[in-house]
């Protein structure tokens, strides 16, 4: 396997023991910020190097149990089932994320101390949008994992997080939902009208206007407001969507896992808006024997994912399927995978081959954020407008036919007769053979107002389980939605998530709790 060569990553990290050690430092060894080219320094080192992927996936129905013979790691047992982390050795835990993402916050915050002592100029300006970015993005990918789904109805009771804005000056408490999410979303208004990509000079590592309209919409379809997402989403995706869109065809003829993955994450594809390193093993989770007890097996991909019965398939499986990922999967029965997350790993004892592994995850596509508008234009009744985006997708992930079977464009009626005529899955179903695309919706905050109009929700968020599979939006596609699921365990009782199930808001870590900050009620 190659070695990965860029590496946009912070040298020197905290070791954070207290609830306000974050706050209390300069985010790494630098000198005073006194200049604009520190503050550029500085905020390559404003985005989160550790992940949330793995414990998000791991929590979603995109794995099951594939029996005790098989090997797991301890924290990734405690993941599945929805319990609390203690651990705090490996880069892919809780505390980890939550002390590196809020480094990021500390060092977004020095950065903003630093540029309000400058000159006032459309360079610094793009500088303040960067890091306001930085800040608004970390907060709200910890808001996902340790968090509730935003609901009007219930976000002034949810628990938030401790939101620094000032350099150096501790936040105690965590507050509501309702305020972080009005936090997060005055630094992106704040941040949008001074976008100016002039300062950058690896634009896909960075905020550029692109990824930076991308968070918008996806941030704004999170916080239930519908227009915005459309609004956002459409200066990223423009009225032509398949002229940026990631064209699948292009990987149908690469030569295995390796080349595959690294086309997925080139700078220089137009569907990439943003791509950030991380600490993880979550490369290697696919396939890896060390991971192969809970993971995405052939009965899932045959019934839930990549092979499951969806309108542009004829049957369950990949030889009457269209999709081209479909056909792009690798594996065997316990770990059936799709190489767009692959591992790069970094040698740092020859002798020994022992390094640090890490990964670089497509933050932000132009796929991803079509979707978005698609299901925002779903939820505002604009139902040909979303059909229309449903299609620019399947054009650039299906192809016209394969083994006989001609995919059939997506409209409004064809979308109900495939769903009226599927089975509903039943909200405890335990045996994943029996499961499907269809399960059911109880929507956190927000009403569907009619059965085309749900049924078009089942095509999307199949649609968004297939596009941003690997990476950690199923889960809080699970949580918005209020969709029930279930972890089966091998000879021993099921876990059932019901929903607005309070597990879904993964524990603060113990060491944070210890400090006196307020735990994730169960």
């Amino acid at each position: 396997m190659k070695k990965y060569k860029y590496f946009y990553i912070a040298a020197a990290l905290l070791s954070l023991t207290s609830c306000g050690d974050y706050l209390d430092k300069m985010p790494d060894n630098r000198t005073e910020v006194n200049s604009v080219e520190k503050v550029k320094s500085l905020l390559v080192t404003a985005y989160p190097n550790k992940s949330p992927l793995l414990v998000e996936e791991f929590s979603s129905d995109n794995v099951t149990d594939n029996g005790t013979q098989y090997a797991t790691y301890d924290y990734i047992d405690q993941i599945y089932r929805l319990q609390d982390v203690e651990t705090i050795s490996y880069n892919d835990v809780p505390y980890k994320i939550w002390s590196d993402t809020y480094r990021s916050v500390a060092t977004a915050n020095n950065a903003l101390e630093a540029l309000d002592k400058m000159e006032d100029n459309a360079y610094n300006r793009g500088l303040r949008a960067e890091a306001l970015l930085c800040r608004a993005f970390a907060m709200f990918r910890l808001s996902n994992l340790f968090c509730m789904a935003y609901n009007p109805d219930k976000a002034e009771k949810y628990l938030g997080l401790p939101y620094p804005k000032q350099a150096g000056v501790t936040v105690p408490e965590r507050g509501t939902l309702k305020e972080l999410y009005a936090n997060i979303n005055e630094d992106i208004e704040k941040a949008l009208p001074m976008i100016d990509d002039s300062h950058l000079t690896s634009a896909k590592y960075h905020f550029n206007k692109s990824a930076a309209y991308a968070f918008a919409a996806r941030f704004n379809l999170y916080y239930l407001n519908f227009k915005k997402a459309k609004e956002y989403a459409s200066v990223v995706v423009g009225s032509n969507p398949g002229s940026v869109l990631r064209q699948m065809s292009s990987y149908s003829n690469l030569a295995g896992t390796e080349d595959i993955g690294n086309n997925y994450i080139k700078s220089g594809n137009p569907s990439n808006l943003l791509l950030l390193t991380s600490y993880s093993l979550m490369g290697r989770a696919s396939y890896a024997t060390s991971t192969k007890r809970y993971n995405h097996n052939m009965d899932v991909v045959s019934s839930q994912t990549f092979w499951a019965l969806m309108p542009w398939t004829k049957s369950i499986g990949s030889s009457a399927n269209t999709l081209y990922e479909s056909h792009m999967m690798y594996g065997n029965n316990q770990t059936v995978w799709i190489p767009k997350q692959i591992e790069f790993f970094e040698v740092t004892d020859k002798i020994n081959n022992t390094g640090y592994a890490h990964i670089v995850e497509a933050a932000f596509t132009t796929d991803e954020t079509l979707l978005v508008r698609a299901e925002s234009e779903i939820l505002l009744g604009e139902n040909e407008a979303a059909i229309a985006d449903m299609n620019s997708w399947c054009d650039a992930h299906c192809e016209a036919s394969h083994g006989g079977y001609t995919r059939q464009r997506l409209t409004v009626d064809n979308v109900n007769k495939f769903f009226n005529q599927l089975d509903t899955v039943a909200d405890n179903e335990v045996e994943v053979k029996k499961q499907n695309v269809k399960k059911t919706l109880h929507p956190q905050g927000f009403t569907i107002s009619n059965a085309t109009q749900r049924n078009l929700l089942y095509c999307l968020l199949q649609m968004r389980r297939i596009e941003t599979f690997w990476q950690g939006q199923r889960f809080m596609d699970l949580k918005r939605y209020g969709i029930p699921y279930t972890h089966y365990i091998s000879h021993e009782n099921p876990i059932y998530i019901k929903p607005g199930d309070l597990r879904l808001a993964i524990q603060i870590p113990a060491d944070v709790l210890s400090t006196g900050l307020e735990a994730n009620p169960r």
